[in-house]
């Protein structure tokens, strides 16, 4: 998926705070995002992994910690 079709679908299923993120992301406010590597952002992986792909693009650094217990 492009940038634009990500962003198209994430306005599509009201995520914006996750929108937020990749505009933060575009306007050089976010330079790194710790993760929790099972949860990741989404729950649907597909769409996980492309906004991580888009963010990644944009520069900021994924970092994935691990899930308490």
């Amino acid at each position: 998926m492009t940038k634009t079709e990500v962003k198209e679908r994430l306005q599509e299923e009201q995520l914006d705070e996750v929108l937020e993120l990749i505009e933060e992301a575009e306007q050089g406010e976010l330079g790194e995002l710790e993760l929790v590597e099972s949860l990741g952002l989404l729950r649907n992986d597909t769409l996980n992994s492309e906004v991580i792909n888009v963010l990644q693009e944009e520069g900021v650094k994924i970092t994935y910690i691990p899930a308490e217990e």
